[in-house]
Parts: C-alpha cells; sequence; structure tokens
C-alpha cells in the first residue's frame, strides 16, 4: 500500500468514525451510565437480585459500547502519528506495522458497525437457541450434533457463555432435540441471522456404500424475556409435567423427577428444562422460556396476517434452508438470503459464523 492510499484509508475511517459520533447520542449513554452506577452503590441493591442483575447487565453493555466507541478514536489518532513518523522515517518497518494496525482499526470499524445495527427491542438480551434434526434418523441426529458443536465454539469465541437447558440424545448417534441457553451482550441479535432450516451434503458415515446424503436440521432462536415483559399466560392454559432427568451421564442425570416439561395448552407449544437439580429452577427457566416463545408466535402471528393482506405467498417447511454446507463433490458453505459462501466449510462448523452473520443483519437495513 502507497503512502497516499494509507492517507485515503485512514481519512475513509475519520469519516465513519465520525458518522458514528453523530449518530449515537454518547452523552445521554454516559448520563444513563451515571444513572446506573448510582443504582448500584444504593444499600440495598441487592434485595432483588433478578433486577440488580438487569441493571449490571445494562451498564456493562452500556460501558463496552461507549469503550470501544473511545478506542476507536484513541487507535486513529495514534495511526494519524504513525503516519507522520513514516512519512518522515520512511522506516520499513514502521511502514509495516502501520499497515497492520490499519487492517486492525478497519476490522474493529466493521465490527462495531455491526453493533450498531443491533437495535431492536430484544436485541442485546441472551438466547436460546434450539436444534432439532429433520427426517432421515441418525444421519439428520448427527447433523445436528454437528450443529450444536458449531454453535458452542462460535459463542466461547465470542466470550459467551453456554448451557445446555435440555438435550435428548439420538439412538445411535447425535441428538434429537437440544435446547442451549446463551448469555452474553447481543447474543440474541448475532444469532437471530441463525434461525432456519440448515442444508448438510457429504459422504455418509454410516452408510457402509459411500453413497452422499442430504441432512437437515432446523434452528429456531429466540431472545430470553424478562419476568416484566408484559405476555399474560393463564393458569388453566397451561399443563405442567415432571420427569427425570435424561442425558449423557454424569450430571446431566437425575435420580429425582427434577426435569420440567411445560405445555402451552391453547397454542400447542411445549418448552422443557432439565439442567438444574431443582424442579422449582427448573421450572422458572421453563417459564421464560414459554414467555419467549408466545411472543415469537404472536410476532409470526402477526406478520403472517400482514403477509395474507399483501397476498404474499411464504414457504413453510423443510424446503426452505437458509444455508448449504457441502462437502462432496466440493466444499463450500453458502448462505441462500445473502448468497455469502465461504469455501472453508470445516471452518465455520468450527465456529467461523460471523460472515454469515454479518451480511444478513447488514442485507436488512437494505
Amino acid at each position: 500500500m502507497e503512502l497516499v492510499e494509507i492517507k485515503q484509508e485512514l481519512d475513509q475511517m475519520a469519516t465513519r468514525i465520525q458518522e458514528f459520533r453523530g449518530s449515537l447520542d454518547l452523552d445521554t449513554k454516559r448520563e444513563r451510565i451515571g444513572e446506573l452506577e448510582v443504582q448500584m452503590t444504593e444499600p440495598d441493591f441487592w434485595d432483588n437480585q433478578d433486577n440488580a442483575q438487569k441493571v449490571i447487565n445494562e451498564t456493562n453493555g452500556l460501558k463496552a459500547y461507549v469503550n470501544t466507541f473511545d478506542k476507536l478514536e484513541e487507535d486513529l489518532e495514534n495511526l494519524d502519528v504513525s503516519y507522520e513518523l513514516v512519512k518522515e522515517e520512511n522506516d520499513t518497518e514502521l511502514y509495516q506495522e502501520l499497515e497492520k494496525d490499519i487492517t486492525t482499526l478497519r476490522d474493529a470499524i466493521n465490527d462495531f458497525e455491526l453493533q450498531m445495527l443491533l437495535s431492536e427491542p430484544y436485541d442485546a438480551n441472551n438466547a436460546i437457541l434450539e436444534l432439532h434434526p429433520g427426517a432421515g434418523g441418525t444421519e439428520s441426529q448427527d447433523w445436528a450434533s454437528m450443529l450444536l458443536r458449531m454453535y458452542q465454539r462460535w459463542a466461547e469465541q465470542r466470550g459467551f457463555t453456554v448451557e445446555t437447558l435440555d438435550y435428548l440424545p439420538g439412538d445411535e448417534a447425535g441428538v434429537k432435540s437440544v435446547t442451549l441457553h446463551i448469555k452474553g451482550h447481543n447474543a440474541y441479535g448475532y444469532l437471530k441471522a441463525e434461525k432456519g432450516v440448515h442444508r448438510l451434503v457429504r459422504i455418509s458415515p454410516f452408510d457402509s456404500s459411500g453413497r452422499r446424503h442430504t441432512s437437515f436440521a432446523s434452528c429456531d432462536v429466540l431472545p430470553e424475556m424478562s419476568d416484566d415483559v408484559d405476555i399474560e399466560i393463564k393458569t388453566e392454559d397451561i399443563n405442567i409435567d415432571t420427569y427425570r432427568a435424561s442425558g449423557a451421564g454424569g450430571q446431566h442425570v437425575n435420580t429425582t423427577d427434577s426435569a420440567v416439561r411445560i405445555t402451552h395448552l391453547p397454542t400447542n407449544t411445549v418448552v422443557t428444562c432439565q439442567s438444574e437439580r431443582s424442579q422449582i429452577k427448573n421450572r422458572e427457566t421453563a417459564m421464560k422460556m414459554l414467555k419467549a416463545k408466545l411472543y415469537q408466535y404472536e410476532i409470526e402471528r402477526q406478520q403472517q396476517e400482514l403477509a395474507d393482506i399483501r397476498g404474499e405467498q411464504k414457504e413453510i417447511g423443510w424446503g426452505s434452508q437458509i444455508r448449504s454446507y457441502v462437502f462432496h463433490p466440493y466444499t463450500m458453505v453458502k448462505d441462500h438470503r445473502t448468497n455469502e459462501e465461504v469455501g472453508n466449510a470445516q471452518g465455520v462448523l468450527d465456529g467461523e459464523l460471523d460472515p454469515f452473520i454479518d451480511a444478513y443483519l447488514r442485507s436488512q437495513i437494505d
């Protein structure tokens, strides 16, 4: 990169950062941080633990946002200084370091811009992610377990924590269903890009003839709903069952009927939780999951009504895959909504999902 090109790049990044500042309302965010920090010093702050955690999460989210922006401005100033030094000294080592730092800042700006897109009401919330294999027995159940590992890896790389709320192992391999609780700022905002049917094409390890198989698994993503969200659930509308937790062994298997299944009768919505040894805690978590599902149910019902008015035809079912993961006769992962493609299919399964999430979120503002 020539010095003229470096100067142009720095000017472009400065313009983008200024545009961020114009739309962020940083003073309001800093004022809100101050208000929350005052609440955290009050003597009775921890009397309501749920509310205390909400305050802490909001504070951390706002601080991360403001601090990240401040660091972008600071890094740009440092690069401007480095640029002037390179111009004067004509030092090869300084020049290479400057190019490297420019790439790092460019990536940081792109990532911050992506965070700014997460402005929907529940984008900042934790996420509840469910995986269900399609028809095909062991093949699709194994595919669901591959997706499970992919999302666990992605969450770990993001610094999120992952808790398994419900796990039903496959008959021979894989999983019949699994529910994850993924905790982290903007977890739902990112993972909502993953909702839909995922298709795998590969030479099956379960086929002695070595034939190519196509498998499907669905991914459903919901925001974790707080207790103050106004979603009415009548006692007479739900049926609560308890049963003994199952799983792959160890802590997943209890000796008491601590697992909880709640059925919402009007919508036939079912949620299960077996992550805790306490039936009470599992019931509380299951109710939060039910709230999230009923919220999503209402959103989809409204969208369907609008589609009916407009005369839109929406495909429902396993044919509406959002992404294909192909391992034979070539390797490629393609998102059918954005046409984003990645040749390193194994890397994607190792958790490198950001290119697809980025492309999807940016497509939503067009």
